[in-house]
């Protein structure tokens, strides 16, 4: 059940009114639980009947293994059998991971390697299994519970009923944020009653995500979609442009899901992790990475990085954790080279950071603004990696690029002759709308380019006006009528932008 779909905007309600009514007649907290697990599990029954099975199994394993290492009767405290219990949950979980997501690009990388050495034909056969939505998010959380289970960072939940709903809770299932023990698992304890400030912030936040969704993203992705799905036949003009919009479309799809995931979530009374900060004024890559995708670059940094020694082991040392920390993310988006090769990108650009000399830092510090735009085309370029349809393409499309001065001296020439409205079709590949219909190769018209454009300037914006108050608490700043009448035009653009066959989020794939 996608967040931008009308079957969540009848659900949602309906398991709203429930669980209020249930925490306001019924003083058993035993019952709002079952209420809510119900509902997680119907919600991602809607996906794919036969993979719940797989959730119910990780909530299992890692349950019964935070038990085993927390019983003083059946286990003793030795640390080699609490290593014993905890690498058998990691590995139980990893393997349904990798079976599912990572054997067919193992498979392949090995027959591929047997096939150019000439060593025989391929043995490893490849699979026809789907990818379970939103394994590596639900994964990743069960497995952050074992191991601080294992650290005794948090105490075993026993309340099997407390720790599925944990695992399970719908609003952050199928693309997080990756919530922590700590943080959220002592929420279920207890029943949340209606409360209608918390409730309207909620639902402003929840509608300002599906804005970035429905009206940014996925008319961003009209284009991108154009594009990068047969980048041979586009100029260097319109991959420019497309990776543009990509890095506008993925922020407002992956952050527009999280805005809504907390203000459900919020709406219901429960408190997720902030997931992105305005990444896009970052001012180094290091600074992206603490504001993008928060809950994995942190859950990488706690269980990955620091495990590996962080950078408590010298600088050398230090780099190789960087690169395999990132190697690591990358992987974890896809079972594919160029998502590992985007990956390692980003750390390499950790690492020239750390080696820049002073000097150079302390000039580029007095003017952020020059930091902010080098951080953002760094991104920019490496978000070609990860968009890309494979690392062939990618290459492709960084080649066609480095032709983009050639190719627009060529377009100042003939600017006199066609003129910049006709320019501007010419090298981004739009196309004139007549009666209604568009006839551009892209699918996109001048005026749906102008209205795309327009929208990253308002997100940017919004961005930048909200970057030290949260925007919920800015908004309530705003005159009464003004604010209202906002509200509206929030909702009559949503509505009107709507496509009852509108794209999923581009996470769920992840």
């Amino acid at each position: 059940m996608n967040f931008n779909s009308w079957q969540f905007l009848v659900f949602f309600p309906v398991i709203t009114v429930l669980y209020f009514t249930v925490t306001a007649r019924v003083r058993k907290n035993a019952l709002s639980q079952l209420l809510l697990l119900a509902a997680s599990l119907f919600f991602y029954l809607c996906w794919n009947p036969v993979y719940l099975g797989l959730i119910l199994f990780s909530v299992a394993v890692t349950w019964t293994s935070g038990i085993l290492m927390s019983d003083h009767r059946s286990v003793s405290r030795s640390t080699g059998q609490k290593k014993l219990i905890l690498a058998s949950s990691l590995i139980l979980n990893l393997a349904v991971l990798f079976f599912f997501k990572y054997y067919n690009f193992f498979a392949g990388t090995v027959n591929s390697l047997f096939g150019q050495s000439g060593a025989g034909p391929a043995a490893l056969p490849t699979l026809n299994v789907l990818l379970p939505v939103g394994i590596s998010f639900y994964t990743f959380q069960a497995l952050g519970y074992s191991i601080d289970v294992y650290r005794g960072t948090v105490k075993a939940e026993r309340n099997f009923l407390s720790y599925a709903l944990f695992v399970t809770f719908f609003p952050q299932l199928v693309a997080g944020p990756i919530e922590r023990t700590g943080n959220l698992l002592p929420q279920f304890k207890i029943d949340h009653h209606f409360d209608y400030d918390r409730v309207t912030s909620g639902l402003k936040l929840a509608a300002w995500g599906m804005f970035k969704k429905v009206v940014i993203a996925d008319r961003l992705a009209i284009y991108v979609n154009a594009v990068y799905g047969n980048p041979g036949v586009y100029p260097a003009s319109a991959l420019l442009l497309a990776t543009f919009f990509f890095t506008f479309q993925i922020y407002c799809d992956f952050s527009g899901y999280s805005d809504i995931a907390i203000g459900t979530a919020r709406v219901l009374g429960f408190n997720l992790m902030t997931n992105f900060r305005k990444p896009y004024f970052s001012q180094s890559i290091t600074e992206f990475w603490r504001r993008w995708h928060i809950s994995l670059s942190t859950w990488l940094k706690d269980y990955l990085y620091i495990p590996l020694g962080g950078n408590r082991k010298g600088p050398g040392r230090q780099k190789l954790n960087l690169l395999i920390t990132f190697l690591i993310s990358g992987l974890w988006h896809g079972a594919a080279w160029h998502f590992v090769f985007w990956g390692l990108l980003h750390g390499l650009f950790q690492i020239i950071e750390r080696s820049v000399p002073e000097r150079i830092n302390a000039a580029l510090n007095k003017v952020p603004a020059l930091r902010v735009c080098i951080t953002f085309l760094l991104v920019c370029f490496a978000w070609v990696f990860f968009r890309a349809g494979s690392l062939p393409d990618a290459f492709l499309i960084v080649r066609k690029l480095a032709s983009l001065p050639g190719e627009w001296s060529g377009y100042l020439a003939e600017l006199p002759q066609r003129g910049i409205v006709n320019t501007v079709r010419v090298a981004f590949q739009l196309g004139e709308s007549k009666h209604g219909v568009i006839y551009p190769i892209t699918g996109f018209a001048l005026r749906a380019f102008g209205f795309s454009v327009m929208s990253v300037i308002i997100l940017l914006m919004s961005d930048s006006w909200t970057r030290a108050v949260p925007g919920t608490k800015r908004v309530m700043r705003v005159p009464l009528v003004l604010r209202w009448a906002g509200y509206y035009a929030l909702v009559l653009v949503i509505l009107i932008s709507w496509n009852a066959a509108s794209s999923q989020f581009i996470y769920f794939t992840f």
